[in-house]
């Protein structure tokens, strides 16, 4: 039997990260901000991630971490070798605590961010099996959330697909998510069964 919060996947194990786990936390993000694919979908350039210092990585692990964390979970799909495969982050946003990634936050919800799946795992459903471990964390919070909500950028098709398919609609939001002075991200949702 698997611990609360993780999950099989073929041969994925999927668990939120552990806080002493940063080194592995940014290494996965660098090979995300510079995979061309999934570069469209991060905040940040590798430049810039490669320059955050160990601290900020120490604290980015921790505050996603299931033994640290508390409105913030980060997921990944760990092969039988160790290797993490994949990777998504979610967090809790309530009207009441102020703080949100993308406008106003009108009810309770979880924000889905840091969708990527590394090239030689892709086409294997990890990012369904992700979503769903962060979907299932996000419906367990108390109180209940009402909605997972998520940006995609408009040219970004294949992962706005990928949600579509998921379970996730268009909700009409935008946001400007890579700070490029046009709200080129379309928020999709996914409401409370």
């Amino acid at each position: 039997m698997l611990p609360p919060g993780t999950a099989r996947h073929g041969e994925h194990l999927l668990r939120p990260i552990r806080s002493g786990e940063w080194e592995r936390v940014r290494e996965l993000r660098l090979a995300a901000v510079q995979d061309p694919v999934a570069s469209l979908a991060f905040v940040e350039s590798y430049e810039e991630a490669a320059a955050l210092s160990d601290d900020f990585w120490q604290e980015r692990a921790a505050g996603g971490s299931e033994d640290r964390g508390t409105w913030i979970r980060q997921f990944v799909a760990e092969a039988p070798d160790g290797s993490w495969a994949g990777t998504l982050t979610a967090l809790v946003e309530r009207p009441e605590d102020g703080r949100a990634l993308f406008g106003e936050v009108t009810e309770p919800q979880a924000s889905v961010v840091g969708v990527y799946v590394r090239p030689e795992a892709r086409g294997a459903g990890l990012v369904d099996a992700l979503l769903r471990v962060a979907v299932g964390w996000s419906w367990s919070q108390e109180p209940p959330l009402s909605r997972v909500r998520l940006f995609v950028h408009e040219e970004n098709e294949r992962a706005a697909a990928a949600y579509r398919r998921f379970g996730f609609t268009p909700t009409g939001g935008r946001a400007d998510t890579l700070k490029s002075g046009a709200p080129r991200d379309v928020e999709h949702e996914l409401r409370r069964p």
